[in-house]
């Protein structure tokens, strides 16, 4: 079905030296944004950026807690590029794990200044930053002379509702080197209620002089990308929740964007084997018992069989425990 004109304007874009094609990026997602579902975005194409789920700073630095860390540098070559998320408030600490995920292979290292969280942002870490604009820029400082590799940062508009920090923060992060800018357009203190308030990421787009700006916030359609593109000026969109259980959501909205016809998503039959697909990735890769993982997994694969007719189906997913579990609920639409 023709829409609309095509538009001209989703165009690669470049983080320092790492070219992104085209500027459609998945965000990075506690718990979620593991190999497996980086894989499925990537496969059904037009994904430019993949990132991996947020990494304690502060976990890296202890021998307790480095080996379960490290369990979470589960990215391969075949990825790149990809970047590394990490979190916390230390700015010598934080230099410190971007030099260790550098090591490990990381073509762009991530500041989360996003995650509103308690465990996160008690500690100072993640959105918190955003209530000092001096402890967030040197958290960045630090970083960013810590490692050669571009140095991005994901923020949300600000702390607390109606306070912005955002725009004065990416101003400043732009001098400081960094190298591009995501803006999930809530305040902290919303979580993910509401509606994305998208103004924010157009002055943040205004403010800066060179960098890219990625969107983010309630893009659930090709449609939705289109109107941040047009609404905000940014220079590539983000997705996150909108990617779960929707792997061909990049693909959707390359197509719409670059010929102005809509994508249908794929057959029930075929989502059926994509959710599959997923937890057996996700069982060859992870480093949880199997049990464990398939549980943490549910949450993602009810997704797909959300518009499915049969409630007893969605039930049987997310009671799921095992393999034969989801082979028994999801084997028969094959």
């Amino acid at each position: 079905m023709l829409l609309a004109e095509p538009l001209t304007r989703l165009q690669p874009l470049l983080i320092g030296s790492v070219r992104v094609d085209p500027p459609l990026a998945l965000a990075p997602m506690a718990g979620q944004t593991n190999y497996a579902l980086r894989t499925l975005c990537r496969e059904w194409g037009d994904c430019g950026l993949v990132c991996t789920e947020l990494i304690s700073s502060a976990a890296l630095q202890h021998k307790g807690t480095r080996e379960k860390s490290l369990q979470r540098f589960d990215w391969r070559e075949s990825e790149s590029p990809f970047a590394v998320q990490l979190f916390g408030s230390d700015p010598a600490v934080m230099a410190e794990a971007a030099r260790i995920v550098v090591d490990h292979g990381a073509d762009i290292v991530d500041i989360n200044m996003g995650c509103w969280v308690p465990k996160v942002a008690k500690k100072g870490g993640g959105a918190a930053l955003l209530r000092d604009l001096h402890s967030a820029t040197a958290v960045v400082q630090a970083v960013v002379h810590a490692v050669e590799v571009p140095v991005t940062v994901k923020v949300r508009s600000g702390w607390s509702s109606g306070q912005p920090t955002a725009v004065a923060f990416a101003r400043a992060a732009e001098q400081l080197g960094v190298q591009a800018v995501a803006v999930h357009a809530r305040f902290a203190d919303q979580g993910f209620t509401g509606r994305a308030d998208w103004d924010v990421i157009r002055q943040v787009k205004e403010a800066v002089q060179r960098i890219p700006v990625f969107g983010n916030g309630d893009v659930f359609t090709a449609s939705d990308a289109r109107r941040m593109l047009t609404e905000t000026g940014c220079d590539g969109v983000m997705i996150g929740r909108g990617a779960l259980g929707r792997p061909w959501i990049f693909q959707q909205i390359a197509h719409e964007l670059r010929t102005g016809e809509s994508l249908l998503p794929p057959s029930l039959n075929e989502r059926a084997r994509i959710a599959l697909r997923q937890a057996a990735l996700t069982l060859e890769t992870t480093p949880l018992a199997p049990h464990v993982a398939i549980r943490e997994l549910r949450g993602q694969l009810v997704n797909y069989v959300a518009d499915w007719p049969d409630a007893q189906l969605r039930e049987r997913v997310v009671r799921a425990e095992s393999w034969a579990d989801l082979e028994a609920a999801l084997g028969p639409f094959l």
